[in-house]
């Protein structure tokens, strides 16, 4: 035999490269599923609570100019209560108690003008927070 002619002869080349093509998108298609159906099991996250809070401004007595914040559960989900809910603002923080639902408050006192308080949502576990209600004081 010519070792020319083994080099020239293809026959054979043709199907054993469609075999190994057909295996590799084969592997791929598979890992892409695999990666796509365990990586959206792994994100899950528990989400923030849907509700809604009014703030409230009083004047206060001992400090005029600045204010009294209240906020108020005015509607959306229960909170329950082994999930942390409170009201922020550089003043202080005032943690609502037991579920928070409808009429349910807090309050912060002497709480300077333009400024921002916020209601924050910590999960129960404390893995997860977010601020759920967002307001600034008068100027």
């Amino acid at each position: 035999m010519d070792v020319h002619e083994i080099f020239a002869d293809e026959r054979a080349v043709s199907p054993v490269i469609g075999v190994i093509l057909m295996v590799a998108i084969t592997v791929i298609l598979a890992a892409v599923v695999g990666s796509f159906v365990f990586g959206i099991g792994g994100q899950v996250q528990p989400s923030s609570p849907n509700a809604n809070f009014q703030f409230d401004y009083a004047a206060n007595g001992s400090n005029p100019g600045n204010y009294d914040v209240t906020a108020s559960h005015s509607g959306g989900d229960t909170i329950p209560s082994a999930e942390t809910v409170r009201l922020s603002a550089p003043a202080g923080t005032d943690n609502f108690t037991g579920d928070v639902s409808a009429g349910s408050t807090a309050t912060v006192f002497d709480v300077s003008p333009d400024t921002t308080v916020r209601v924050i949502w910590v999960s129960a576990n404390g893995e997860d927070s977010a601020v759920i209600a967002e307001d600034s004081t008068p100027t």
